[in-house]
């Protein structure tokens, strides 16, 4: 009787278990089919939060799934410790199952910030500093203030920070996006220079940055760069001054208003090329990749002047002459325009 009675306690206690066991299968499938949410929201872990941290925030997200069941699910599929720090969408009808492997995964929201080509260092600096969701490490974003935070190996920052559509997670700091956009730079201009052609008059790579900053200032049309160089390169090698208007304008600094007038172009400044010979002190604006390669592989071509056309591109002339009436036609288009200077 005893022995009857011992094989049926065991008996009801391994039917128990099994009950149990079934009853918590079933929430756990109710609980992993539940939608997390209806509409987008989003769930932040912080960099060392703990399982049940993590689970009380998703538990915020969705109170019908409590949030042990979220802790226990992450620890059943061996995920709680694998879950990666960052700001995470969930989707609307997300289920927690797919929220987990992406948070594993280290699906995390990215942000972005876009630099065009052609503005200025400070010019980025100022998209920085408006950027979502950045991590502020520089008091005061200048170029100044940048070379002495990050101990950049420059004196002067223009041109040293590549336009590009930037990506971050949120958390990011101001300086990691610098730094890769510094890093962006040398290596487009080592590689650049590194395929250089021969004979260039140019003594190293921070030359053809100026230069590079210089074409992508005068032209935004792609398939003049190379010929815009080249012009530049033949009036280089023959010492002839630039004479270009964008180095004048950005000597001006604060003092241009849009418009450019012949006395400053007799205006003396480090970077008026009418007035002085070479190159200008430093880049005068941010070149993109189609610029350095401009640069550094200009196009041959046998003129030494160009002007606008009035169709958004150049008129290029090889004597002074041809210049000359190149010139003419564009003052008689902006007087069709009535834009008399």
């Amino acid at each position: 009787m005893r022995r009857a009675m011992g094989v049926f306690l065991i008996w009801a206690a391994g039917m128990g278990l099994l009950a149990a066991l079934l009853v918590g299968a079933g929430l756990a499938m109710h609980y992993w089919k539940q939608p997390l949410a209806q509409e987008a929201t989003t769930v932040t872990v912080e960099s060392g939060q703990s399982m049940p941290g993590i689970a009380a925030s998703i538990h915020e997200v969705q109170p019908a799934i409590p949030a042990r069941a979220i802790d226990w699910t992450a620890r059943f599929r061996g995920q709680a410790r694998s879950i990666q720090a960052g700001e995470y969408e969930i989707r609307p009808g997300e289920r927690l199952a797919s929220l987990l492997d992406r948070m594993v995964a280290g699906d995390v929201i990215e942000y972005r910030f876009t630099v065009p080509e052609g503005i200025t260092a400070q010019g980025f600096l100022d998209r920085l500093a408006e950027a979502p969701r950045i991590r502020r490490t520089i008091e005061e974003l200048t170029p100044e203030a940048v070379i002495e935070s990050l101990d950049l190996p420059v004196d002067h920052l223009e041109g040293w920070l590549y336009p590009d559509t930037y990506q971050y997670p949120a958390g990011t700091s101001d300086r990691t996006l610098i730094k890769r956009a510094f890093r962006q730079m040398r290596e487009a201009l080592d590689a650049a220079w590194a395929a250089r052609a021969d004979d260039l008059p140019l003594d190293d790579p921070y030359e053809a940055l100026i230069l590079a900053s210089v074409i992508e200032k005068e032209t935004g049309i792609s398939g003049e760069r190379g010929e815009v160089a080249g012009v530049f390169v033949n009036r280089l090698r023959r010492g002839m001054r630039l004479q270009t208007d964008p180095t004048v304008i950005y000597g001006m600094g604060d003092d241009y208003d849009g418009r450019l007038y012949s006395r400053h172009l007799r205006e003396d400044t480090p970077y008026n090329t009418y007035t002085r010979d070479g190159l200008p002190p430093t880049p005068i604006a941010l070149p993109s990749a189609a610029s350095i390669e401009a640069a550094t592989r200009p196009a041959e071509t046998d003129a030494f002047y160009f002007v606008a056309d009035g169709t958004g591109g150049h008129a290029f002339s090889r004597t002074l002459k041809e210049h000359n009436r190149a010139v003419a036609r564009w003052r008689i288009h902006q007087r069709e325009q009535g834009d008399r200077p």
